[in-house]
């Protein structure tokens, strides 16, 4: 079951990384991320007064129990983790196109083994070990990719914000482990959401609102409301599949990043990005790496 929850996540955090495409393409960044929590928190907030008055009874899926102190700032970390990524990403996608976009963000599901062999004393098997070698090559390779662009991997600062992204999804993916064997996957769901508004607001304040006429322009967009519809539902079904007892997060971490397929697909369909073809065999190798990480468990 947990496998079919992840491969459901994946569907939907594809869309969701096309709607945040639509939104940020020639808009500003911040109030888009932020807007975007707005929508999701809009959405939580009716499941947890539908929770405290009994609309939905406490043994109900939907139920957003009450969390102690100690959890609220287990959340706070979390959310911390999170929006630091998807800040590094969000810059990044507004300037990097799909194509490349998609292939370093697949590469999250390596650094997350590497961060089990490390915190958890994992050992790599060698078909482990080939997979993690076939994805730096095909990684590499994508560079030089993206130096047809006019991107260097080396010195283009969106390139290494994607990287900073996913490294810090990475770490992100590795505290859930943790955090929903001890806490409710809806009440992790729900709380995390209205942290990240209430996280954003001073980042708003500080960084975009001063500086705003000097910056790209917002423009309103319906697709903002859906990024954080399809987040939400995407983030559910990864929680409660990671919160079953028997699932192994090197398994829906691969399967996660699999969405990178769908945004691969939607770039070169619709936006027309180039050297397509070379990419998409370059995806294709990033991939069969990350199923050689799962199989040589």
């Amino acid at each position: 079951m947990w496998l079919l929850l992840a491969i459901a996540s994946a569907f939907f955090l594809g869309f969701y990384d096309i709607f945040k495409k639509l939104a940020l393409d020639r808009n500003a960044v911040l109030p888009i991320l932020f807007l975007s929590t707005v929508a999701g928190s809009i959405i939580m907030l009716g499941f947890v007064l539908s929770s405290r008055t009994g609309l939905i009874p406490a043994d109900h899926l939907a139920f957003v129990p009450t969390l102690t102190a100690q959890e609220h700032w287990l959340l706070v970390l979390k959310t911390l983790i999170v929006l630091s990524s998807w800040i590094c990403t969000y810059f990044a996608l507004k300037h990097l196109p799909l194509t490349i976009f998609a292939p370093i963000r697949s590469t999250g599901p390596l650094w997350t083994t590497l961060g089990a062999f490390v915190i958890f004393a994992e050992r790599l098997t060698p078909m482990q070990f080939a997979g993690g070698a076939l994805i730096f090559i095909f990684f590499y390779l994508f560079s030089t990719a993206g130096k047809l662009e006019g991107f260097s991997f080396r010195t283009n600062k969106y390139v290494w914000l994607m990287i900073t992204g996913t490294l810090l999804g990475s770490v992100s993916a590795l505290y859930d482990r943790y955090l929903l064997r001890e806490i409710n996957v809806m009440a992790v769901e729900a709380y995390f959401t209205f942290y990240q508004t209430l996280l954003l607001i001073p980042v708003l304040a500080i960084f975009w609102y001063p500086n705003r006429a000097k910056s790209t322009p917002f423009s309103w967009r319906w697709s903002i409301p859906f990024i954080g519809l399809f987040l939400l539902i995407g983030d559910y079904l990864y929680f409660y599949s990671i919160s079953l007892p028997d699932s192994l997060i090197s398994i829906i971490a691969l399967v996660r990043r699999s969405n990178v397929v769908i945004v691969f697909i939607f770039g070169a369909l619709i936006f027309k990005e180039h050297n397509i073809r070379k990419k998409g065999f370059y995806l294709i190798g990033i991939l069969v790496g990350l199923v050689l990480l799962v199989l040589g468990r």
